[in-house]
């Protein structure tokens, strides 16, 4: 059964075409390297929206994402392949390289978001590497979700010591609960131990 056309969510947002491969492998895969400058430069959207001062890029994120997975003591993960599958995690995940970090805000359902992911990961597969080793190499790694989420809410809890903000609970509403690996929920525990203290007044 559909959703009555007054009750369809509807995006907030268009996105621009997405890259078309030139036929020349070459260039397109100096193409692929370019974009990645990007995420340098994109601010996560998530705390944009908030007011966040000076707000993490996503490369930023992705990089504590994978210093992250080095410090796990759990010998049954396969370390290089989790600090990898950091690496690409937001490649199209979120579609941040093609069409800019996506929010709840934005008003894209998960329906939406997951063909949109499709899309973004088939240009970047055929457009750009050209089903390459390497293409196919960054589909299989693009999961890493429990050190998304840890990582989020420890960004969060940053930005609320060290800017005194108060509006930022969905970020851990949205993240530790949701954690699978028992390392990694002890380790949002113990981040949550340390949110308790940082909110107590101090004489």
């Amino acid at each position: 059964m559909s959703l009555a056309p007054e009750t369809k969510p509807t995006s907030k947002r268009t996105f621009p075409p997405l890259y078309t491969s030139s036929g020349n492998a070459s260039l397109d895969r100096l193409a692929f390297f370019h974009i990645l400058e990007r995420l340098k430069t994109q601010k996560r959207t998530g705390w944009v929206n908030h007011n966040v001062p000076g707000p993490e890029s996503i490369s930023d994120h992705m990089y504590r994402m994978a210093m992250l997975a080095m410090c796990t003591s759990d010998e049954q993960l396969d370390i290089s392949k989790c600090v990898m599958m950091c690496l690409v995690h937001d490649l199209a995940g979120k579609l941040d390289l093609l069409l800019g970090d996506i929010a709840p805000s934005d008003g894209i359902s998960k329906a939406e978001k997951q063909n949109l992911e499709a899309e973004a990961m088939h240009n970047f597969v055929y457009e750009m590497l050209h089903d390459s080793p390497t293409a196919r190499r960054i589909m299989s790694l693009w999961q890493a979700s429990d050190l998304d989420r840890f990582e989020m809410a420890s960004q969060a809890l940053e930005y609320e010591r060290n800017h005194g903000m108060r509006t930022l609970q969905p970020f851990f509403d949205s993240s530790i609960p949701f954690l699978r690996h028992p390392e990694v929920k002890q380790w949002g525990q113990d981040l949550l131990a340390e949110r308790d203290e940082v909110k107590k007044p101090h004489s």
